[in-house]
């Protein structure tokens, strides 16, 4: 057949006019007025055969760049980070591709394990007591738990780090409409957030403090010491947005009393895919267990004691009264969450441990060798995988030129900080090699020179 991927033939269409009662495709139009349709022909090409289609679409693909053709240095937010060659085998079997809502247990018992999995592991790295069957994407969850925040305590302001995602921050303004959350954004300085300025701002109203942890800049926040500010207001809540890579190294937020722990698990699994779609998670403690957002998969026994799986907590408006409801989202990531578990499972615990420790280790080489070439790295404090280098010069023409060289830079600051026009957010995993990281700080310098 010419047209394999539109398989109805013209006697399919004619069957399925005589089983409705019409003899033309006209007739399903005859309510809209005939002076407003459209009579000319769509500025559209003409259709093509399979073959001829899959052509053509594989050239256009192809003048795309991406991390397979280019080495990548830009973050932000989606990464470029070694996948196990397992986790596409799993998620690509049939009963995990197309499941979408595990609502009957009897025959979705490999879905829910999956689910179970990735909360367990969530919560072992988090620090924190549980962990839902995943979210949209990081920003969505970091909203989500300042909406929790307010709800719990009856308060209506929070106190924002203005050094998290800025898109996150965009999506926090979108979300507090609703209940009427007043956001202050606090300042940071030499990279991360101004802890005078939080302490000034704290007051009996304060829902929470939201940080992220390392912070879009890739700097180390001083949770302890934001903790302890927390505690002088009563009912206040620490929310953290964390890379789940770095707590495979870094203290977990759940250890610094953190209340919300939430986060993008495109770390784990999950390629670079023009930015989505990716898995959130969202992870908190006991006491705050009924008010998650989203769903909770939980262990149970059957009747015959054999171990068994369920979804335990549903807390949105379809499941519970309205005005009980936590948050109307209405679907979990569950694919990508499998994803994410079939790579820490993979890694395993140590493995995590070490890809962790070479993402720390080569961007710390990244650092040197960029002031050994004579650059400013403003912000000293201690990182993860990203940082910041003032280049000086329009970023994007820096990085069109780093494209003609074969590589993707870094995310230009400008676009969202004023103060760091010519500032370039450069990210470090742990694929990429010294020649490589060589080769980017060489053409950085003869660009900049």
């Amino acid at each position: 057949m010419e047209f394999r991927y539109l398989p109805m033939t013209e006697r399919d269409k004619q069957q399925m006019m005589e089983t409705i009662g019409i003899t033309s495709t006209d007739e399903l139009f005859a309510d809209i007025p005939e002076n407003i349709r459209y009579k000319g022909e769509l500025n559209i090409k003409k259709p093509k055969n399979e073959f001829a289609l899959m052509k053509e679409l594989t050239q256009l693909a192809e003048q795309n760049v991406n991390v397979k053709s280019h080495t990548s240095f830009l973050g932000a937010g989606v990464y470029d980070h070694y996948i196990p060659s397992i986790v596409d085998h799993v998620i690509s079997r049939s009963e995990f591709y197309t499941a979408y809502t595990p609502y009957q247990p009897e025959i979705s018992q490999g879905e829910l394990q999956a689910i179970f999995e990735f909360q367990t592991m969530i919560c072992e790295l988090t620090g924190m007591d549980v962990a839902n069957s995943s979210m949209y994407d990081g920003g969505t969850a970091l909203a989500e738990a300042v909406n929790v925040s307010a709800g719990q305590t009856k308060k209506k302001k929070v106190l924002v780090s203005k050094a998290i995602h800025p898109e996150s921050l965009e999506v926090i303004h979108s979300y507090v409409k609703g209940p009427g959350v007043e956001v202050v954004e606090i300042d940071h300085i030499g990279g991360v957030t101004d802890l005078k300025q939080i302490e000034r701002e704290l007051d009996e109203d304060t829902a929470s403090v939201v940080m992220q942890y390392p912070n879009f800049f890739g700097q180390i926040e001083p949770l302890d010491q934001v903790r302890s500010l927390v505690d002088t207001q009563k009912k206040t809540m620490l929310i953290a947005s964390s890379n789940p890579l770095a707590l495979g190294y870094l203290t977990p937020p759940g250890e610094f009393g953190a209340d919300i722990v939430v986060g993008d698990a495109q770390v784990f699994g999950i390629p670079a895919q023009f930015g989505g779609p990716h898995c959130g998670y969202f992870a908190t403690t006991k006491k705050l267990m009924r008010k998650v957002p989203g769903r909770l998969v939980g262990q149970t026994k059957d009747e015959e004691g054999r171990r068994g799986f369920v979804l335990t907590l549903q807390a949105r408006e379809q499941h519970i009264r309205r005005d009980k409801a936590t948050s109307n989202i209405c679907s979990n990531q569950a694919l990508n969450a499998l994803a994410s578990s079939v790579a820490m499972s993979s890694l395993g615990k140590q493995g995590l441990r070490r890809m962790a420790w070479m993402n720390i280790q080569k961007a710390a080489y990244m650092k040197q060798q960029l002031e050994s070439a004579g650059f400013t790295i403003p912000y000293q404090g201690a990182f993860f995988n990203e940082l910041v280098v003032h280049v000086d010069s329009d970023i994007t023409e820096v990085n069109q030129k780093l494209l003609e060289k074969g590589m993707i830079g870094g995310y230009d600051l400008g676009n969202d900080f004023n103060d760091l026009s010519g500032h370039m957010l450069i990210a470090i995993t742990e694929i990429r090699t010294k020649e490589e990281i060589d080769l980017f700080v060489k053409e950085l310098g003869d660009i900049h020179g």
